[in-house]
């Protein structure tokens, strides 16, 4: 390359800088592969986004409190939209006629789904027995939860009012234990089958809040 000058004289060849030489970048094999992973991943997480969406199916709900032994209407449930609710084994809302009809099994709480072992068709009362339903304290429960089919004994404890064997002399009923319900507070709702007979001593003596119950067989 020449460059003229100011003043005339010759030109003169300037210094020319060789060409920039650009390296071409060599791919890792393993950046490779863990970007195709990556991609992999990432389709496989949309592949199960999707499924999920599409999992989702209607059943039912509880819609209203449902009392144990109590025959289930269809106005007791509500049809919801549950995504993945296979895993939960919730009653389907095209099984609604074959739970209309039955009885609960245990309590139903409004804002539950509904599962086929909350509801029977099997009696819960034996012969000759009535279902009472007991409002305890926690300290007079044998468990922190008791279960259908528990053998439980209740004994009636002393009467401060009364004197000598009187006051010490316990009553004892057997009955079965139908349901357990703990609400918010400290208290404890107990549904039993108890012999008819019994009954109007039970109710008593719980009016007095006279009554102890014991385990005596777990189910």
């Amino acid at each position: 390359m020449s460059l003229a000058t100011r003043n005339g004289t010759p030109s003169v060849d300037a210094p020319v800088n060789p060409p920039t030489v650009v390296r071409q970048r060599r791919v890792r094999p393993g950046l490779l592969g863990l970007a195709v992973l990556l991609i992999a991943l990432g389709g496989l997480g949309a592949a199960f986004a999707v499924t999920s969406v599409r999992a989702t199916g209607s059943y039912l709900a509880v819609a209203r409190p449902v009392e144990v032994g109590r025959e289930i209407s269809a106005a007791d449930l509500v049809t919801v939209q549950v995504a993945g609710g296979q895993g939960l084994r919730p009653v389907p809302a095209a099984r609604l006629d074959e739970v209309v009809g039955k009885r609960a099994a245990v309590a139903l709480l409004p804002g539950t789904l509904l599962t086929l072992g909350q509801v029977t068709d099997d009696p819960l009362l034996g012969p000759g027995q009535q279902q009472i339903a007991l409002g305890l304290k926690t300290a007079q429960v044998p468990a922190r939860e008791l279960h259908p089919g528990d053998k439980v004994l209740l004994v009636s404890t002393p009467d401060n009012d009364a004197d000598g064997d009187k006051a010490a002399a316990g009553t004892r009923f057997t009955a079965t234990v139908i349901d357990m319900v703990s609400p918010a507070s400290d208290d404890k709702v107990l549904y039993l089958a108890l012999l008819t007979r019994d009954v109007p001593a039970v109710v008593a003596l719980a009016a007095q809040q006279r009554l102890a119950v014991v385990l005596t067989e777990a189910a």
